[in-house]
């Protein structure tokens, strides 16, 4: 789709920073923040929503969902890439898939109940036509995510009636309380309470997913950190910290870092590669930069539906 065919402006990209910081806040909010009447606001939300430039979703927890073993993969091929990457989209425990420039042509994620069931995962992906071989690294916290607290507890037990919900929010997060209540069979005020105690114990929140050129963030790249000194010291800290490091996870494998820049150019890109490579601790860096979305998703238990989301948000928060 060619987004610039719609011809957003600098409000329609204010209207999106504030949606990603809560997908539920009401027009009448929205325009206070950014000056205009609540109708033209609405209006131009919904422009957004029906030119697939937006999406407005609950990313719900790992714990509800039922994934606590995560890792990142760089993928290794023999011949053209985009079948493999094609192939490996279609495994239900890939929820994000890219085409890249770097020494793997595809990095994928995988999400899995348990280690187990993440090494069979990885059997999967071993398995694959045109696989040569597999790089892998387990996510044991994440230090920075845009969407969820780093490795936030769940502090609240969650019934099927709260699923309920939260699978309703996964797919359009601004559903009014009206139309919730009508779907699950409960009363407004009940589906109000229920849904607000959820939000606020961080189930999931409800944010927007948009294409990160939307918000001048063409340039997107993947690295990998390796450190002289413990994960969790000052030199992870201080690149969590940078500001065109928008997600940033410790592990363990053939690195202890791995996250992702995103800038507005190359340039920016290159600049913020070597501000983590200026951190004292630091003993490498390696990156690969970001060219094609095969696949992101939040919801594991379901079809696959594509989203929009910006390639920074690669993980939910694995505590």
């Amino acid at each position: 789709m060619d987004l610039d065919g719609i011809g957003l402006d600098d409000v329609d990209r204010e209207l999106v920073r504030e949606l990603q910081g809560d997908g539920r806040l009401q027009f009448e909010a929205l325009a206070q923040r950014v000056g205009l009447s609540r109708p033209a606001v609405r209006a131009r939300v919904q422009r957004m929503l029906d030119a697939g430039a937006l999406r407005v979703v609950a990313v719900v927890h790992p714990a509800v969902q039922g994934t606590t073993a995560a890792c990142h993969v760089s993928v290794a091929v023999r011949g053209p890439a985009e079948p493999v990457a094609q192939a490996l989209a279609a495994l239900p425990r890939a929820p994000f898939v890219t085409l890249t420039a770097g020494r793997c042509p595809v990095v994928a994620e995988l999400r899995a109940g348990d280690g187990a069931e993440l090494a069979a995962a990885l059997d999967e992906v071993r398995a694959l036509p045109g696989v040569e071989s597999v790089r892998v690294q387990s996510y044991t916290r994440v230090l920075k995510d845009p969407y969820l607290a780093p490795s936030a507890p769940l502090s609240i037990t969650v019934d099927a009636l709260d699923r309920r919900l939260l699978d309703e929010l996964a797919a359009d997060g601004r559903l009014p309380f009206a139309d919730l209540a009508e779907r699950v069979g409960l009363s407004a005020g009940a589906t109000r309470a229920r849904t607000l105690r959820l939000l606020d114990a961080g189930a999931a929140r409800v944010v927007a997913l948009v294409r990160p050129e939307i918000l001048g963030l063409g340039a997107l790249c993947g690295f990998a950190v390796h450190l002289a000194g413990p994960v969790d010291g000052p030199a992870a800290q201080r690149i969590a910290a940078l500001p065109e490091v928008s997600f940033l996870a410790a592990g363990t494998g053939a690195a202890e870092l791995v996250g992702t820049v995103a800038a507005r150019s190359v340039g920016g890109t290159r600049a913020a590669l070597d501000a983590i490579r200026a951190v004292p601790g630091v003993r490498g860096v390696e990156s690969w930069l970001h060219l094609e979305l095969v696949k992101e998703r939040y919801d594991l238990s379901g079809p696959g539906r594509p989203t929009l989301a910006s390639l920074s948000a690669v993980t939910e928060a694995f505590g």
